[in-house]
């Protein structure tokens, strides 16, 4: 009695196999275009607040900078935390301290009053800080 197994290798059905490397290969892709993407985007150090428009601005340098936000209502925030107006003094004196070559980022709402942010300069001024950059985002050509 001999058995003949050649026959039943041809009929036996195939399975679908599902090919991982070529799905690793794009999804590894795409991270590393969002990860390139994300750390070219530019950001503010500041509060989220609608920046007056210029058509003179020019990219700004943020090592070593801080940013200071001035709020519609006039707030003053360190970086993302607001502070009260004391408080901004202090660190701005002990930051200039501690920094070799400071310069700021003045972070302003439109809607601020020009004395508010004028205070905020004069203050930092008078910490001995003499690099403010206003911050603006650019004017449409309408």
């Amino acid at each position: 009695m001999a058995i003949s197994f050649a026959h039943a290798s041809a009929t036996a059905k195939k399975r679908a196999r599902i090919e991982i490397i070529p799905l690793i290969d794009v999804i590894f892709f795409l991270l590393a275009t969002f990860v390139l993407f994300t750390l070219s985007l530019n950001q503010s150090g500041g509060l989220a607040v609608r920046l007056p428009a210029s058509g003179t601005g020019k990219p700004r340098d943020t090592k070593g900078a801080v940013t200071l936000t001035v709020t519609a209502d006039g707030a003053v925030a360190w970086d993302k935390t607001p502070v009260p107006l004391d408080d901004f003094i202090l660190r701005l004196q002990a930051w200039k301290q501690t920094e070799a070559d400071p310069h700021v980022l003045i972070n302003g709402d439109e809607k601020a009053r020009f004395s508010q942010v004028r205070y905020v300069v004069d203050e930092v001024r008078k910490a001995g800080i003499t690099k403010i950059n206003l911050e603006t985002r650019v004017r449409s050509a309408n």
